[in-house]
This record gives structure tokens, sequence and C-alpha cells, in this order.
């Protein structure tokens, strides 16, 4: 049984999500139809690239995702699918796949354009259900990549620039806040040991502990994040708010 799980900016309130679940179940009645998320923030982008980054290579082989945060929708941008390992992934070419691709070990990517493989009729504001999602549905149901469209060899990645090091300094950047307030860096774990000191922008939050519980109530802490890399908490608080941080602050760690 195919599992098609959904990632978007729609929300529940709607019936958006909804109906791409009947799109792809009126193709692939089999499938096992899961949530990823329905909560990115309206057009984040960037988010959406982290939050798939956390999940998709840990379905299934032939697992599908579909992934659909799209302020472009109905412009030049492209509409594509992509194989990653045993994966694949179907999303607007926005820079939403910039984590997948990145983490697989190979990969393959079609823009979707063949219309047998589309709704009908395609709204130019709701590719969701028209695009993506029968695509994920044909997918699902054994259609090869290929048939899709035509090759993708560079779909589009965010520009977002990688932690680099040197002898005694690391410097990285807030990837992403959790709805806890935690600090997520891009900074990779195995980079560090307990030598190292961090602080955010210019405010010093300490060094490595094993963690949340190794510091007292509303103290930061540095601990190894459950994605592999840095994270920065503040106990019982929002390290967001208690630091004043944002998504792309500067991270450093010196010794």
């Amino acid at each position: 049984m195919p599992v098609v799980t959904f990632l978007t900016d729609f929300g529940t309130r709607e019936g958006f999500a909804a109906s791409m679940k009947g799109v792809v179940l009126s193709t692939a009645p089999g499938a096992q139809l899961l949530d990823a998320t329905h909560d990115i923030q309206p057009g984040d982008v960037e988010a959406a690239a982290w939050v798939l980054g956390q999940y998709w290579d840990r379905y299934p082989p032939g697992t599908v995702h579909v992934a659909v945060v799209d302020p472009g929708v109905g412009s030049q941008r492209k509409a594509l699918a992509l194989s990653a390992d045993e994966s694949y992934v179907v999303a607007p070419d926005n820079g939403l796949v910039t984590a997948v691709i990145r983490a697989a070990g190979s990969w393959r990517c079609v823009e979707i354009s063949e219309p047998r493989y589309m709704e009908p009729s395609v709204s130019p504001t709701f590719h969701g259900r028209d695009v993506f999602a029968p695509a994920a549905a044909h997918l699902a149901a054994g259609v090869a990549l290929d048939a899709l469209g035509a090759p993708l060899p560079r779909p589009y990645l965010l520009p977002l620039e990688l932690p680099r090091r040197r002898d005694a300094e690391i410097h990285g950047r807030v990837a992403h806040i959790d709805r806890f307030g935690n600090l997520i860096t891009d900074i990779p774990i195995e980079w560090i040991d307990g030598n190292w000191r961090f602080a955010v922008g210019s405010k010093e939050v300490g060094t490595l502990r094993r963690t949340y519980s190794d510091v007292g109530s509303r103290k930061p802490v540095v601990v190894p994040g459950s994605m592999g890399t840095v994270e920065i908490a503040v106990r019982d608080a929002s390290a967001a708010e208690k630091l004043g941080a944002a998504r792309g602050d500067p991270v450093l760690a010196s010794r």
C-alpha cells in the first residue's frame, strides 16, 4: 500500500487539503494518506523546506511526499517531481526541495508537464489540487517518474549560505525556529565538542550540554539537536523571545 504525505500552508479550516486527498484517492484508492503538517506560515518556503527535510527519508520506500507552499502559483515557476533515494517529492520549483536534494545520496528531477497526469482543467490558483495531487497519485499508482515530463536537471535551490569553519571559529545561522522557540542552527554537531562557546548575534549562550535540564529554569542551553545540528534553547521559555532572535541570525562558535 503506497504512502502519500501532505505538507502545506493551507491550514485545516477550508477544504483545500481535503480536495487534494480526494484527487489522490480517485487515482490511487489503496494509498495511505498522512498529514505531515498544514501549519506552515503562509508562503514561508524556507520553513517548509526545513520541515520537509525533517521527515522525507523516514518513510517506507516508494513514499510520495506532496509539498505545496506556493506563493508563485500561476506564474512561470515550474512544477517538479523528484526521485530522491527511495522516495518521491512533488512540489513547486521554488526551493522547497532544497534540504531533500542536499541530503539525498542520489536524485533525479522532472518537470510536471504531461497533461495526462494532471486534472482535466487546471486552475491557475490551485496547482496543489490540479497538478501536484494528480502527479503524486500517479506515482503512488506505479507510473514512472519520467512519464510526468522532461528532465529538470537544475531545480531551484534556496540561496542559503552554508556554515563555515576555521581553526578557532565556526560561523553558522539560525536555520529554523520551532514551536517551542528553540533556535535550530545549521552547524553540524560533529563539528563541535565541549570546548566551543556559542553566541547568537551578540548574546553569549554558553557551551555544549547534553540536554535541556542541564541548566536552571529560564537559562540558555546549547544541546545536540535531533536533526544533527546544534540547537540553542532556553529552559522553560522561548529562546527566540528571550534572546530576541530570528531565523537567519548569525551564530558564532569560538574557542
